[in-house]
Order: C-alpha cells, then structure tokens, then sequence
C-alpha cells in the first residue's frame, strides 16, 4: 500500500464540486458507508484522482464518459498504475449508473465484500 501524503484539498474541492450527474448520483449509494465501506469522494491516488476511493480496501471506483471514449489508454495506463500499487478499480460507464443503477451498486457491494474476504475482516 502506497505511503499517504499531503492531498491537492484545492483541487479535490474544486473536483467535488463540479461532480457529473453520475458521480451525484453514484454517491448517493456511496456515501455514510451505506455498502459497508466508507468510500472518499476525488480522492489523490499517487499522480491521479479518484473518483470515488475506500482506503481501507484500497478499492477506487471510476466512473467514464465520453473523455474516456476519446482517451482510453490514459485510462489503461491510470489502472496499470493502480494495480501495480495494490488497487483494485471498478469502472463503470455513466449509462451504467443511471440505466442499472441497481447493478452497479450490487457489483461494488460484491467487490467491497471479496476485498474484505481476502484481508480476512469479514464484515458483519
């Protein structure tokens, strides 16, 4: 697991902010630790931000519009990065969490639950 520094708080304000309606959406689900797990919203990761971030499970769930239709080996090269620093990432496509949202929030819950399986804290 990656060491911990000073975060870019400005720029994950400004991040927040200016949140898409999916990722409004998607926290919704996320938030007050309502899966289990307590997730960050655009949280720095090594060179990158997050879109959403559990630190305890090192899980990062990312959400893709159109800019990663255009760029997707920004986004081969982003979850090389993650992987080789111990994360797990979940992407989903915008459409995803406003067509099944319901999916999208049970493959998180299923992931939080098999990442908490494999550092054997099963979670009540």
């Amino acid at each position: 697991m990656p060491e911990w520094k000073s975060r870019d708080t400005a720029r994950a304000r400004s991040l927040r902010q200016v949140a898409t309606p999916a990722e409004r959406a998607l926290w919704q689900y996320l938030s007050r630790s309502q899966l289990g797990a307590k997730f960050s919203r655009q949280m720095p990761v090594g060179p990158w931000f997050a879109d959403f971030l559990c630190r305890e499970l090192a899980l990062v769930i990312e959400l893709d519009g159109h800019s990663h239709d255009v760029a997707p080996e920004r986004d081969m090269r982003r979850d090389a990065w993650m992987a080789a620093h111990g994360f797990a990432v979940l992407r989903f496509a915008n459409a995803e969490v406003f067509g099944n949202a319901e999916g999208v929030v049970t493959a998180i819950r299923v992931e939080v639950e098999r990442l908490r399986t494999l550092k054997g804290r099963a979670h009540p």
